[in-house]
């Protein structure tokens, strides 16, 4: 632990810098600020310089708890995004969004994954770990004033729910998966776990989230509460339901949503405006230490023995993970061709991601083969989207117009 000291106020003081300079670096270098500490961390770690080493137990640690906390909170400002009446609609090509293109996305990325001559169980954990869309690199495509300009509502609004809710339905995957890996652990258990886990964090984040709508509705109607502790009470609300899901050994990332949409339904009104800054604060910069740490334990060593399997296996993920799914079921989710390509790429791998491979190393699977992949399915992601996130919007735009400027009814297939 000698190092924790030091790589906290590498990691910390970096990740205030570059909040500092985010407005510049946007006009000059239209890059992600996730991109740019990952960036950092390469540059601070043992791969350049050397001012940050991490034991990997201490990384195990700070990716499983960190990346929950921030799934938490990422996933709680998804639930948020929008009115209650504007997501009722969405309910049927939300389903389609989960129940089809999610396990068919694990399903790909682990075909991609035999490129590295890993074993089939072990490619279907890597496809799990990478299925879900990431809410926190998905918010800085769909949220802000350039997006809703740009994408059209349903657009933004699918993509919002459909990370909040996959990032929490993942646990489903990724649990009975560890159990293929580990097979002393029990395929049966795992499927009793999952029931339970699933359940008790739709009944948790349920009641919760409806207390919650209620008791602030009634402290409104009587002003008991100041705009200050209004604009953090969802950010509390979603500590309080993780905490509450773990302590029954429920699914937390889902309780956290869940507890979302529910009081989304019964708060009434709120100062929207205001609270999307804090969540935009939250999904640009609280993350932005755990990519550093991403960036500064990379395993290089890894991905050279696998060579040109390394990239065949990222430019397979990228290209067959959402792509070809979601233009195929256009129709079913009501949206254009433009429209599906768009939702289809831009899709990242990111918190999420490291949350379910940090679950799965917790759980005893310390093969390095997923470090490996998971790490760098998500690094190239970061990479990737923190580099076509902002101009891929503007070739949208000049392409098919400002589609956000009115509300958008659902699109026929094209």
């Amino acid at each position: 632990m000698d190092w924790l000291a030091p790589s906290l106020a590498v990691l910390g003081v970096g990740g205030v810098v570059l909040a500092l300079v985010s407005g510049p670096l946007e006009r000059w270098v239209p890059v992600s600020e996730p991109l740019v500490a990952l960036a950092a961390g390469v540059l601070v770690g043992p791969a350049a310089l050397g001012l940050v080493r991490l034991e990997q137990e201490l990384v195990d640690v700070l990716l499983l708890e960190g990346s929950r906390v921030l799934l938490a909170a990422s996933v709680m400002a998804a639930a948020l995004r929008y009115p209650w009446e504007s997501l009722r609609g969405l309910l049927r090509p939300t389903v389609v969004l989960l129940a089809v293109v999610m396990p068919l996305a694990a399903l790909a990325t682990a075909a991609s994954a035999l490129v590295l001559a890993v074993p089939v169980s072990l490619a279907l954990l890597v496809g799990a770990c990478l299925a879900p869309t990431d809410p926190v690199l998905a918010a800085a495509v769909v949220s802000g004033e350039p997006a809703e300009r740009t994408l059209p509502h349903r657009v933004r609004a699918l993509l919002t729910l459909e990370s909040g809710a996959n990032d929490g339905l993942g646990v489903v995957l990724v649990v009975v998966l560890v159990a293929v890996v580990l097979p002393a652990q029990g395929v049966v258990h795992a499927l009793g776990l999952v029931a339970w886990e699933v359940g008790a964090g739709l009944a948790v984040g349920g009641l919760v989230g409806w207390l919650a709508g209620l008791g602030l509705s009634h402290a409104d109607r009587h002003d008991d509460v100041g705009e200050g502790p209004e604009l953090v009470y969802t950010l509390l609300l979603a500590v309080g339901v993780l905490g509450v899901a773990r302590t029954v050994e429920a699914a937390g990332v889902l309780a956290v949503f869940v507890a979302g949409l529910v009081y989304n339904r019964f708060a009434g009104s709120s100062p929207r405006e205001k609270q999307d800054a804090v969540d935009e604060g939250i999904n640009k910069y609280a993350v932005l230490p755990l990519v550093a740490v991403l960036g500064a334990v990379l395993p290089w060593g890894t991905w050279a023995d696998w060579g040109w399997r390394a990239a065949v296996f990222a430019g397979l993920v990228l290209l067959l993970r959402r792509l070809p799914v979601l233009l195929a079921l256009r129709r079913p989710l009501g949206v254009a061709a433009h429209q599906a390509g768009f939702m289809g790429f831009f899709g990242p791998m990111g918190v999420s991601a490291l949350f379910y491979l940090a679950h799965a190393r917790h759980e005893g699977v310390h093969d390095p083969a997923l470090w490996g992949a998971v790490t760098l399915a998500v690094a190239v992601s970061v990479v990737v989207f923190g580099l076509t996130g902002a101009p891929g919007r503007r070739a949208y735009a000049r392409r098919h117009g400002h589609e956000g400027d009115v509300e958008q009814q659902p699109s026929p297939a094209v």
